[in-house]
């Protein structure tokens, strides 16, 4: 019987890395040598080199020979560009959808659903599954608006969106539970059909989200 093949090495490195930059436990400016991270999965240096090497083509990583590897902060502008356009297609797909009445009933299942995991994630002291769930909550309205561009778009920013949340949830947990409340706002807006009340809570959740995000990255508090 045939048995999947192990993967291979520098893949496993490349995920276990990305992970970490991704929710936040290799925070930006920390340096990180090959030699730990080849230690933590018990790989030689070569597949560490060649994943870091990968990571630095995506922008996570800068690398200094026989010093090791940066993880690249993210800086102002970065933040302000990604929730400039997330507030832009966010707040039109919402506005879009509480405008569809009976054709958005489908949204309005999938985002009590999302909202009830998101609940149970917090109880359960799950911040790197809420911050996942975040990220489906809003996906699952831009996708709603069966517009393609939009959707592929907002695909587009989804390790950055997971990225800049996760700094955010680790420097102060408890803003999850105001998140959640925001979230519930909005898909009340939805529910209502106020398509004005849908865009101008996305986009005063995107801006409070915003205000966290460059603490959690600029302040170091």
């Amino acid at each position: 019987m045939a048995t999947d093949a192990p993967r291979p090495a520098k893949d496993r490195v490349y995920d276990f890395v990305k992970e970490r930059i991704l929710d936040g436990a290799y925070p930006g400016g920390e340096l990180l040598s090959e030699g730990e991270v080849a230690e933590a999965l018990a790989v030689s240096r070569t597949p560490v080199r060649e994943a870091f090497l990968l990571l630095e083509a995506e922008g996570l990583m800068r690398l200094y020979p026989k010093r090791g590897a940066l993880i690249v902060p993210v800086s102002p502008d970065e933040v302000r560009e990604v929730m400039e356009t997330r507030q832009m297609v966010e707040a039109h797909a919402a506005e879009r959808m509480a405008g569809l009445g009976d054709d958005a009933a489908p949204l309005r299942v999938r985002l009590a659903e999302l909202l009830d995991h998101q609940e149970a994630l917090l109880d359960a002291g799950d911040l790197a599954g809420f911050v996942e769930a975040d990220r489906d909550f809003h996906h699952a309205i831009v996708a709603a608006s069966g517009n393609t561009i939009l959707t592929r778009l907002h695909d587009s920013l989804r390790d950055r969106q997971r990225r800049m949340v996760g700094a955010t949830v680790r420097r102060d947990p408890e803003v999850t539970r105001r998140f959640l409340s925001e979230h519930r706002g909005i898909a009340d807006a939805i529910s209502a059909g106020d398509g004005a009340a849908a865009r101008a809570r996305v986009t005063a959740h995107l801006e409070s989200s915003r205000r966290g995000i460059e603490g959690a990255a600029f302040t170091g508090s």
